[in-house]
């Protein structure tokens, strides 16, 4: 096989990575929900989806999120800077995923480090689309400047998600409350960054 083969098949299977990644994200709500009714017959939507952890299909929450971070930790972007980004957001991944939200509020100590966790890493997530994945030389194509669209409308969706549940948990939410609305704001943000990874592994506006 020549350099220039191994190079290709390469890249195909670190944009086919970025690919999988972008699909777990906005499929892990969805697949949660689902779950839920086909397999436990239980409360298909939970209040946020941290909630799951405390459901049946806890396995299925946990590990999507040990294989988003899994693939943070081996990011390589352009510079160090990227690198230590994807394994920051690896790290909270983690803490998302091994410090479980409180199964009933007010939230503990364990249940606190769930929430900065999560809270760091979809600001980080955002950042990725924003500041990282925008970058190009000095002469971008129209696909890279379509591409760059998407990325910022991602990352702004993420925050503008994120600035919604810290409204709602000050002003609008009540202990006793079976609101969904977390639960909403969290999936349109896993949506957001699962588009925007796509777009990075190269399945939207991919250059020729």
């Amino acid at each position: 096989m020549k350099p220039k083969d191994i190079y290709t098949d390469q890249t195909y299977s670190y944009l086919a990575l970025r690919n999988a990644v972008g699909w777990i994200g906005i499929l892990l709500p969805f697949v949660l929900i689902i779950g839920m009714l086909l397999i436990f017959n239980g409360e298909t939507i939970q209040k946020t989806i941290s909630q799951y952890y405390y459901t049946g299909m806890r396995d299925v929450f946990v590990g999507a999120l040990c294989a988003i971070a899994l693939f943070m930790f081996f990011y390589k972007g352009y510079s160090k800077w990227d690198n230590w980004t994807g394994n920051l957001a690896g790290l909270f991944a983690i803490g998302i995923a091994w410090f479980p939200t409180s199964p009933t509020e007010p939230q503990n100590f364990i249940g606190a480090i769930h929430f900065v966790c999560a809270s760091i890493f979809f600001l980080i997530l955002a950042g990725f689309s924003i500041l990282i994945f925008t970058k190009q030389g000095p002469n971008p194509t129209q696909q890279k400047l379509k591409r760059n669209i998407i990325y910022v409308i991602c990352g702004l969706a993420i925050i503008v998600c994120m600035i919604a549940i810290v409204i709602y948990f000050n002003f609008f939410h009540y202990p006793a409350s079976g609101s969904h609305f977390v639960f909403w704001a969290e999936t349109v943000a896993l949506i957001a960054f699962g588009v925007s990874w796509l777009t990075k592994g190269g399945t939207l506006y991919p250059d020729k």
